[in-house]
C-alpha cells in the first residue's frame, strides 16, 4: 500500500511540474516564465498572444535549444574564446547595474546571450563554413533540424500553452 502511495505521490509531483513547462527537450525543461520572457522581448507591444502564435514561436524556440544542445554536446560550451566571450559580457552587464545579479531576468538575459553565442558558433561549423548561398544555407539548415529532432526527445505542454495563450 506505501507503494502505492508513493508512486501516485511521484506521478502528482511529475505532473506539477510538468505543468509548468511548456516543452522539455531533451530532458531538459523549458519554464513558462523563460519562454514567455523570451517571446516578449522579440514581439514588443503584442498583449493579445495567439496559441497558433505561441506555438508557432515554440516550435522556433525548440530549433534554437536543439542547436544549443547540439553545440554542448560538441563542447562548445568549455571553448576558452567562448568563456572569455561570456564574461566580458556579463561584466559589461554587472557594469551597467541594472540587474541584480540575483534577479531572475539577469539569469535570462545571461541564459540567453550564452545560448545565443554557441547558437551562432554551431552555425557557423554546421551551415554558414559548408555554404554561402541562401539557399544552400536554408537546405543545410533543414536538414540539421530534422536529424536534431529525431534525435532528441520533445514533449510539448499543450495545455500550458493554451493557459498562456489571449483569445
Amino acid at each position: 500500500m506505501r507503494k502505492i502511495y508513493s508512486i501516485a505521490i511521484l506521478c502528482l509531483f511529475g505532473t506539477v511540474g510538468f505543468a509548468q513547462n511548456v516543452a522539455i527537450v531533451n530532458g531538459k525543461a523549458i519554464h513558462s516564465k523563460e519562454f514567455i520572457w523570451t517571446y516578449k522581448k522579440n514581439h514588443r507591444g503584442n498583449a493579445n498572444v495567439s496559441y497558433e502564435d505561441l506555438i508557432a514561436y515554440l516550435h522556433l524556440y525548440i530549433n534554437f535549444k536543439l542547436k544549443v544542445l547540439d553545440a554542448m554536446e560538441l563542447k562548445l560550451d568549455k571553448d576558452t574564446s567562448y568563456l572569455a566571450e561570456v564574461k566580458k559580457y556579463e561584466t559589461a552587464l554587472q557594469a551597467q547595474r541594472r540587474l541584480s545579479k540575483k534577479s531572475a531576468e539577469y539569469t535570462f538575459v545571461m541564459n540567453e546571450y550564452k545560448e545565443a553565442v554557441l547558437m551562432f558558433n554551431i552555425s557557423e561549423l554546421k551551415i554558414w563554413n559548408k555554404a554561402q548561398d541562401g539557399e544552400a544555407q536554408l537546405k543545410l539548415e533543414q536538414e540539421w533540424i530534422n536529424a536534431l529532432r529525431y534525435k532528441y526527445t520533445i514533449k510539448v505542454n499543450q495545455q500550458q500553452i493554451k493557459k498562456m495563450a489571449k483569445p
